[in-house]
């Protein structure tokens, strides 16, 4: 594995630089002038550039490195941590698109509280707000990884450099900015990894080397996960495309829902070889570097190229890293500014949107401060996948169990939830019980013991003539 340069870093550093500052003035261009261009970009936005947008919230900077770091250690299996991202949208469109358009609202928290009011809605947007957080965390820790390595500076640095720019980009861009931006930083995304693909494909001399060398559970269906861990990735994955902020602020940006429709069925398309291609390159940087920190198994190949296409490359690794973190970012923003600051403080519409944008700087650096802390990309991204799922799961239950009405009960369910899989993550997944499982199960258990609970009737000048008080 050669070294770069100074002058190779320079170039490199170069092309980054002005991809950068074109992308900044593109932004800048499109920038959102109104609360609503920046909310939901005034439900004017094509299915296709949506569907990309949707595909670019799964498949991002964090499942990029994270998907390559785990097929590294444990096999090709680690795909199946993307494909479920490439079911679950195809889902999503049968099963809820049209009934959370048809409601009007931006956030999920918004269209469950349609069924059990104000105090559900808080709760779901503190739960999301916590979850979005810790992805946003584990997006600069990628980022970060592939900034690094070429750049040579250490991992603090490169998650500082990326919330300037991401911080930028979606506090000004908003989602009608995002949006365009979005479909360029997807196409060198796109073009970059399979460059990195062709290059580890070059170097190993093809899979039939990797497949006859490496020990034979890098290339079987369930590597050194296991089959209960790849149920659980799959359920957790399509799990939290149902209620995840961005996905439901992005299928409102289109004009109706069958538009929103066809968005999930896109995204499907650009995800399904993109997770394959992710896995190929992470067992055959362990084939041709099995010594390396497995954080660096897709940015590792960037060594092997001339500093003009690791430059490219980079750079489509750099706006992966963006658009990730924007568009967690604006889930936030969009949480914290129509859940609480809204009816709490009713402003104006010029108000809300620069309060939309201060919130914005806060949010955008706030994961900085825990980056130091996480050491595999991977498990945080499922373990904020299953804090979504048992959002997912009330969700289900609100709109096809109408039987289960009780806001006790869904709030007691979220709480719950949020609570034990937490606990059951920092405790290391007891009994061999992965997180998934327990956030699948916990708030309908609680849900349908609340059911059976029966509930104090309101006093009513009604209910008080029937007794005959």
């Amino acid at each position: 594995m050669k070294e770069f340069t100074a002058v190779d870093t320079l170039i490199i550093i170069g092309i980054v630089v002005a991809y950068i500052l074109f992308t900044t003035w593109m932004t800048w261009r499109l920038r959102s002038k109104s609360s609503g261009d920046f909310m939901e970009g005034s439900r004017a936005m094509p299915a296709f550039i949506v569907g990309v947008m949707l595909m670019s919230e799964y498949i991002g900077a964090k499942s990029t490195i994270g998907t390559a770091q785990a097929a590294f250690e444990d096999g090709f299996a680690a795909s199946w941590s993307v494909i479920g991202a490439a079911i679950g949208f195809p889902l999503f469109g049968l099963l809820l698109v049209k009934r959370i358009y048809n409601t009007g609202k931006i956030t999920i928290s918004g269209a469950i509280a349609e069924k059990y009011g104000n105090s559900t809605k808080n709760i779901i947007s503190i739960i999301m707000i916590y979850a979005l957080l810790l992805v946003n965390v584990g997006n600069y820790v990628s980022g970060a990884a592939a900034i690094s390595t070429v750049l040579k500076v250490n991992l603090p640095v490169a998650a500082f450099i990326t919330a300037i720019v991401s911080t930028f980009y979606f506090a000004f861009g908003g989602m009608k900015g995002m949006a365009w931006v979005t479909l360029l930083h997807s196409g060198m995304k796109y073009f970059g990894i399979l460059v990195i693909l062709g290059v580890a494909l070059h170097m190993s001399g093809g899979i039939s080397p990797m497949v006859q060398q490496m020990p034979d559970f890098y290339w079987t269906w369930d590597g050194h996960i296991g089959a209960s861990t790849i149920v659980a990735w799959l359920i957790g994955t399509i799990g939290s495309i149902f209620c995840t902020q961005f996905v439901i602020q992005a299928i409102s940006s289109t004009k109706d829902a069958a538009s929103a429709k066809r968005a999930t069925w896109v995204a499907f398309l650009f995800c399904l070889p993109i997770a394959i291609a992710i896995a190929i390159i992470g067992v055959a940087a362990k084939f041709l570097h099995p010594n390396i920190n497995s954080l660096y198994a897709l940015p590792v190949f960037l060594q092997d190229m001339s500093p003009w296409l690791a430059g490219l490359v980079t750079t489509s690794l750099v706006a992966s890293i963006f658009v990730s973190v924007s568009t967690v970012a604006l889930a936030i923003a969009s949480l914290i500014v129509k859940d609480f600051y809204v009816p709490m403080r009713n402003p104006t519409p010029e108000r809300e949107f620069k309060m939309t944008r201060w919130l914005s700087l806060a949010i955008g650096f706030l994961p900085l401060i825990f980056v130091l802390f996480v050491p595999e990309v991977l498990k945080l991204s499922f373990f904020t996948r299953a804090i979504r799922l048992s959002i997912s799961v009330v969700a289900m239950m609100a709109f096809y169990l109408p039987f289960f009405k009780s806001a006790r009960g869904a709030n007691a369910g979220l709480i719950g939830a949020c609570v034990v899989t937490s606990i059951w993550y920092l405790l290391g997944d007891p009994f061999g019980i992965n997180n998934m499982y327990i956030a699948l199960i916990t708030p309908a258990v609680i849900m349908a013991l609340d059911h059976l609970i029966p509930q104090k009737r309101p006093v009513t000048k009604t209910n008080m003539q029937k007794s005959g008080a």
